[in-house]
């Protein structure tokens, strides 16, 4: 994606135009002749983005390779770099092709609903979806009802995922939580902070933002750090679609929390604008009475200026 753009140096020596005026003539023909040879190529149109129903066309086919077992499929639609995402954090590209292809997962049938897809530049894109499934693994039912997350780049000429998660619709009323360990988060958040690359450590920075924002109920701090266009679904399986919506909820005074940490932050680059920030979260405090667990949180970020702008997040219970 880089560009390397060449500087040519023209000069002209007076004394010999006459001797070498044949020359220039032909040399002129042959530059014009590569002026237009570029022009012609950069005219040559990038292929265009799929449409939504293309994308989730190809979706339909991965969850049919599940359906299947065909780890080979994925082997294919996925980036080398991919991510997956559960209750006990991220998976790599062989972690998730084994699971595709475990043998003790039954899946009889499975629906979308609630298709919505965004762009993420001219070679990323988001896909959101609700799933309905009649499956179980290892004998235990999945989750009936899913908010679903897909992640695409843009490979040649495919479309290829680059991060995927699912989060269970739940009633908030009966959702367990499990107590974070704050000592052992701190212990980790400082032992990262030398280590991280600079695409990476600018995506937490504003994460952390995000969350004292979100701690103090500050809506104006918050709307700073997002792009224009926002959704996000939350460890209840609730979509919010829109920036007016996100906003309305972390907003709410429904928590009440004292501190807030985000540790074990892994950064991942998808072009010179868009990247994805991996981490895990907790707070100190309550929400709506209850304790704040840790979660395995998501967050895509993309470059506005000089700034990197959150635009989808999605939170799931760590185990």
């Amino acid at each position: 994606m880089k560009r390397i753009c060449p500087m040519i140096l023209i000069f002209v020596v007076s004394a010999f135009i006459a001797a070498c005026g044949a020359a220039l003539v032909e040399n002129k023909s042959v530059a014009g002749k590569a002026n237009a040879s570029n022009a012609n190529v950069a005219a040559k149109p990038v292929t265009a983005a799929p449409s939504k129903e293309d994308l989730i066309a190809n979706e339909k086919k991965a969850w049919t390779s599940w359906k299947t077992k065909d780890g080979k499929f994925f082997e294919d639609y996925l980036t080398d770099d991919a991510i997956g995402m559960g209750s006990k954090g991220r998976s790599d590209k062989a972690a998730i092709v084994k699971r595709i292809s475990d043998p003790t997962c039954e899946v009889n049938d499975f629906s979308f609903a609630e298709e919505q897809m965004s762009t993420l530049g001219p070679d990323a894109a988001l896909l959101t979806y609700k799933a309905t499934q009649n499956a179980k693994c290892g004998g235990r039912p999945l989750p009936s009802t899913v908010w679903a997350a897909t992640v695409l780049v843009r490979s040649g000429d495919k479309w290829k995922a680059a991060y995927h998660n699912e989060v269970a619709v739940i009633d908030p009323k009966t959702a367990l939580v499990k107590p974070g360990d704050e000592k052992e988060s701190a212990k980790r958040d400082t032992a990262q902070t030398a280590t991280l690359d600079v695409g990476t450590a600018a995506m937490l920075t504003q994460e952390k933002e995000v969350w004292e924002a979100w701690k103090d109920h500050d809506g104006k701090k918050i709307e700073d750090l997002l792009a224009k266009d926002v959704s996000f679904i939350n460890i209840f399986g609730t979509f919010f679609a829109t920036k007016a919506d996100a906003l309305k909820d972390w907003t709410s005074t429904g928590c009440q929390v004292k501190s807030v940490r985000v540790t074990d932050a892994v950064g991942t680059m998808l072009s010179p604008t868009v990247g994805i920030l991996t981490f895990k979260g907790g707070a100190n405090g309550t929400c709506f009475g209850r304790k704040v667990g840790p979660i395995w949180g998501t967050s895509i970020y993309v470059k506005d200026g000089d700034a990197w702008k959150w635009t989808f997040g999605m939170n799931i219970s760590a185990d």
